[in-house]
C-alpha cells in the first residue's frame, strides 16, 4: 500500500468518526487547549498542545492523548471525551501532534523501539517531563492512551519507557514492534493485515528489549479492538494480548470475562478488578472507527482517574495456571466463543495430558451447521467448514506433558452458534 493510498483510508476513517457522532463540542469549561513550544527535545518537530483543567488539585495524574493518522492534537481533543472528563476528575492531558506527511506517529523505525533512541517517543516523553516539572504531577499517575497511529504509539510507549508510564490504553492497535521496519517507510502490510503472529515470549522479548537492564515494574494494559476492523485487523488483538499477558508473567486464560455493554466481550488478565494488569475489550462488528462514545470512561476507570487513584505501582504477583487433571484422552481443550448476529470469534487451548512430548498437533472437531472459518490465527484451519482440523504453526508445534497451545479464529454463522461436541488431538480423543 502507497502512502497515498493510506492516507485516503485514515480519511476515510475520520469521515466516519464524524459521520458516526462521535465529534463532540469542546468541554464548558473557562480552561483552553493551548500551544506549548520549547518543551524540551524533539529530534522530529511535533507540536504539543496542552489542556489544565480548572481548579486541578496538587500533584494531579497527567494523561498524554495521541491521536490517528491524519488527526492533529486539537482534533483529538475536541473529537474524544477524555477532555471533559479531565474536567470532571481533575487530571492533565498532553496532546501531541506528528507533523510529518499523512500525520502518522513513528511506531516502526529502529530508533523509535528502543529507550531514550529517538524520534517520536523522544519528543513526547520531553512534553511529559516539562508538565511533570511546571505542574508537579503525580509521576505514579502519568497515563497514554491513543486511537490507530495514536494506540500503536501507546504500545510504543509502553515498551521504551516502563518507568515513565504507569499505565496505557490501545484502541485499534498492534503490538509494540509489529509494525517495525528498516527501510523507512513506516509502513508494514503484513502487520497491519493481521498476518504478523508470534510466541507471548517472542513478542514480550521485543519489550524487554526495548529498555535493557530495566528491572522495574511494568506498566498495566487496556487494548480495544473491534472484530470488523478492516484497516489494522483484529488478529493483532489476540497478539497484542499475548505479548502484555507475557510481560507481566501470566497466563493467557482470563482470569474473568464478561459482557460491561452489548456487543462488547471484556477479558481480564492477572486479576478480576477495575485495574488488572492487563484487560482487552473486544468490539463485535466494529470497525476501525474508535473510541466511541463512553470508551474514554472505561479507559478513566482502569486507570484508576474516577477514584483518584492510578492503580498499582509495582508488578502484581502471576495468577498461577493450575496444573491440568490428567483425563482419559491425550489432551483437554478450553473452547470459547464470542458471537455476534452472522459472526463470532473462538479461543482455544489445547493442553497435552499425555506422557510424552508433542512435536506437532492436530486438533480435529465439526463445526455445527451454517458455521465457516474466514480467518485465523496460530494455526492453519481447513477445510472451512464441516469436520476441520487445525495444525500447528512453526512457533507451537512443541508442547511438553502438561502444557499448553492456543489459537483462535473468526466464523461467520447462519444462527447456529453451537460448540464443536467434541474434538481429538492427532487422532485420540479429548475432554
Amino acid at each position: 500500500m502507497n502512502v497515498r493510498a493510506r492516507i485516503v483510508g485514515a480519511l476515510i476513517a475520520a469521515v466516519t468518526l464524524i459521520v458516526a457522532g462521535l465529534i463532540t463540542a469542546p468541554p464548558a469549561s473557562s480552561a483552553q487547549l493551548t500551544e506549548v513550544t520549547g518543551f524540551g527535545t524533539n529530534p522530529t518537530n511535533l507540536r504539543m498542545h496542552l489542556y489544565v483543567p480548572d481548579g486541578v488539585g496538587t500533584r494531579p495524574p497527567l494523561l498524554v492523548a495521541v491521536h490517528y493518522c491524519t488527526g492533529s492534537g486539537p482534533a483529538f481533543y475536541s473529537g474524544t471525551e477524555f477532555a471533559s472528563l479531565a474536567d470532571r476528575y481533575k487530571f492533565i492531558v498532553i496532546y501531541p501532534s506528528a507533523t510529518r506527511s499523512g500525520s502518522c506517529f513513528d511506531v516502526s523505525s529502529p530508533q523509535a523501539l528502543r529507550h531514550d533512541g529517538g524520534s517520536d517517543p523522544v519528543g513526547i516523553v520531553s512534553m511529559v517531563r516539562y508538565v511533570q516539572q511546571r505542574y508537579a504531577t503525580d509521576p505514579d499517575r502519568t497515563f497514554v492512551t491513543g486511537a490507530s497511529s495514536g494506540a500503536m504509539m501507546t504500545n510504543v510507549l509502553l515498551g521504551d519507557y516502563p518507568d515513565v508510564f504507569k499505565a496505557g490504553a490501545a484502541f485499534a492497535g498492534v503490538p509494540f514492534a509489529c509494525f517495525a521496519t528498516t527501510d523507512g517507510s513506516m509502513w508494514n502490510s503484513a502487520c497491519a493485515n493481521g498476518q504478523i503472529s508470534k510466541t507471548p515470549q517472542q513478542w514480550g522479548d521485543l519489550v524487554r528489549g526495548a529498555y535493557p537492564g530495566y528491572s522495574g515494574p511494568r506498566p498495566r494494559m487496556q487494548v480495544w479492538h473491534g472484530t470488523a476492523d478492516t484497516t489494522l485487523r483484529y488478529p493483532n488483538f489476540q497478539e497484542e494480548i499475548k505479548q502484555w499477558t507475557n510481560v507481566h508473567g501470566l497466563s493467557q486464560t482470563p482470569s474473568s470475562t464478561d459482557q460491561p455493554q452489548s456487543g462488547w466481550t471484556r477479558t481480564r488478565y492477572g486479576g478480576t478488578g477495575t485495574m488488572a494488569p492487563v484487560e482487552a475489550i473486544s468490539l463485535q462488528g466494529v470497525g476501525h472507527n474508535v473510541p466511541m462514545s463512553g470508551m474514554a470512561a472505561a479507559v478513566i476507570a482502569f486507570f484508576g482517574l474516577d477514584q483518584g487513584g492510578g492503580g498499582p505501582t509495582t508488578t502484581p504477583t502471576p495468577t498461577p495456571t493450575p496444573t491440568p487433571t490428567p483425563g482419559t484422552g491425550a489432551c483437554q481443550v478450553t473452547y470459547t466463543m464470542n458471537a455476534w448476529n452472522t459472526g463470532f470469534t473462538a479461543a482455544v487451548t489445547l493442553t497435552n495430558t499425555g506422557t510424552s512430548q508433542l512435536t506437532s498437533w492436530a486438533l480435529t472437531f465439526t463445526l455445527p451447521a451454517g458455521q465457516s472459518v474466514t480467518s485465523a490465527w496460530n494455526a492453519t484451519i481447513s477445510p472451512a467448514s464441516g469436520q476441520v482440523t487445525a495444525r500447528n504453526v512453526s512457533y507451537n508445534g512443541t508442547v511438553a506433558p502438561g502444557a499448553s497451545a492456543s489459537f483462535g479464529f473468526q466464523a461467520n454463522h447462519t444462527g447456529n452458534t453451537s460448540k464443536p461436541p467434541a474434538f481429538t488431538l492427532n487422532g485420540a480423543t479429548c475432554t
